[in-house]
């Protein structure tokens, strides 16, 4: 026996399908997708990052309906905002926060971001290019430990100090991100080092007084990007070789090394580094010499293209300098 529902609720029911299918839905709210870009290039010994704004933003812009995929309508926004050629390009991070810096009233922005690795050309197009280490002055150590950090330490002390309920907690943070109290460096951390700078309110995108500030600001939150994309090389070129994407066709072995110090704010053992080199089968010589201390010519290498069938650098640590 099957049941009908009597004439009023059969009734009712087309009412209900009736007035759904003329209602207009109801847009609570929407997201609005960008496309990001972290361009690097390391020149004259020096990590570097294409800017738009005078340095002080990345170069992005929205996704839009005629763009093929997500990396061709970066590609097409880098172009438009630089005229910088690109080349080698991987996805690197999608910031989608609550309370991320929207322009969009009553929507948000989800910003998919990319890493990318190029050869800064003098004269080609027109961004800005800026040192790693002007917005984070305290992650280059191949000087020694950077005197900035003792002001970071400083002031770290005393945010913990300021909640006695999760001082003990914010103590131990601060030591693990930034290698204190007897930890060692991890040039892998520094997004994490941002991030609590930004949770003490010392960098001035939380909002900080300038005479607290550490460090040149960027627009929203791209300063935490460029972090990211900092943090995802860093740990990438132990593994990969990824590196000789920033290096000419040919090269000395001490400018091979001099680009890895630059990227990781490290320095290296030369004769480990040479070392680890060589037991990878990573070069070649072509034959040729450089001379770039006006002395001695130094060999030069080219990369073997081989090791781009996956071949990586599996577990590999950097070679530290101890001195």
């Amino acid at each position: 026996m099957h049941w009908l529902p009597s004439p009023p609720v059969a009734g009712m029911i087309r009412s209900i399908h009736s007035e759904r299918s003329i209602r207009p839905p109801v847009t609570i709210g929407f997201a609005h997708a960008e496309l990001i870009a972290v361009l690097v290039a390391v020149t004259g010994d020096e990590p570097r990052v294409m800017t738009i704004r005078s340095g002080n933003a990345l170069p992005s812009g929205p996704f839009e309906m005629g763009h093929r995929t997500l990396q061709s309508g970066l590609r097409e926004w880098v172009q438009e905002q630089t005229e910088h050629p690109v080349g080698y390009l991987e996805q690197l991070y999608t910031f989608a926060d609550r309370d991320r810096n929207n322009e969009i009233l009553g929507g948000r922005t989800i910003s998919i971001s990319y890493l990318g690795l190029v050869n800064e050309q003098a004269g080609a197009g027109r961004p800005g290019w800026h040192g790693w280490y002007d917005y984070f002055p305290w992650e280059d150590h191949r000087q020694g430990r950077p005197a900035v950090l003792d002001e970071i330490v400083a002031r770290l002390k005393s945010w913990a100090d300021a909640d006695p309920a999760r001082r003990d907690h914010r103590h131990r943070r601060a030591d693990f991100t930034f290698g204190l109290d007897g930890g060692g460096w991890n040039e892998d951390l520094a997004l994490q080092r941002y991030e609590l700078l930004y949770e003490a309110g010392l960098v001035a995108e939380a909002g900080c007084g300038a005479e607290a500030n550490l460090g040149r600001a960027m627009f929203a939150d791209h300063r935490r990007i460029l972090a990211t994309g900092i943090a995802r090389l860093r740990a990438k070129i132990k593994y990969r070789p990824v590196v000789f994407e920033l290096m000419p066709e040919s090269f000395t072995l001490l400018r091979l090394q001099r680009t890895i110090e630059a990227l990781a704010g490290l320095t290296l053992h030369k004769q480990n580094f040479r070392r680890l080199i060589e037991q990878q089968e990573l070069v070649e010589e072509t034959g040729g010499t450089e001379s770039e201390t006006g002395g001695r010519p130094a060999k030069l290498f080219r990369f073997r293209h081989t090791v781009l069938e996956e071949r990586a650098l599996a577990g590999t640590k950097l070679p530290l300098s101890r001195n």
